[in-house]
């Protein structure tokens, strides 16, 4: 049976600031990333189903990654949980996300590759994430150099 990887591309627009940087990132300031989800698996072999000759169907990996990232990060601003007046900047504006580490575009990266991996289709597994910051500068997390998370 054949392993095959399929990649879908994701958008959404997002702010956030970098605590304690040391440059102009400390700022609160936003992006328009672009997401790329690439799942691994093996074309379903049942000429009865639907799906035959699918790895998984691009809509239902569609809908888990809106669902887990698109929707709740789209538009949001992202703040570290010791950064300033976050909580009256989270009383005064509606999606501010407060995570526990610094939303730099590595650590998002890893933690979208934490959102999937429980809910991904059946038969396939997460293999790659690539998170695009600017047009030119991304961060890409491979399920084969993260084996402990």
């Amino acid at each position: 049976m054949s392993t095959i990887r399929i990649t879908k591309e994701f958008r959404f627009e997002g702010a956030h600031a970098l605590q304690n940087y040391d440059g102009k990132c400390r700022h609160i300031h936003g992006h328009s990333y672009r997401l790329f989800v690439t799942l691994k698996g093996s074309p379903l072999n049942d000429s009865t189903h639907p799906k035959s000759g699918m790895v998984v169907d691009f809509g239902d990996l569609k809908s888990v990654v809106n669902r887990m990232i698109v929707d709740p990060f789209d538009h949001a601003l992202l703040l570290r949980s010791d950064a300033p007046l976050k909580e009256e900047i989270a009383a005064a504006y509606q999606n501010v996300i407060i995570l526990d580490f610094q939303p730099t575009c590595e650590n998002l990266a890893v933690y979208f590759a934490g959102l999937l991996k429980p809910n991904l289709p059946e038969g396939t597994e997460l293999h790659s994430i690539k998170l695009y910051e600017t047009p030119t500068s991304y961060v890409e997390w491979l399920a084969s150099e993260n084996t402990d998370q």
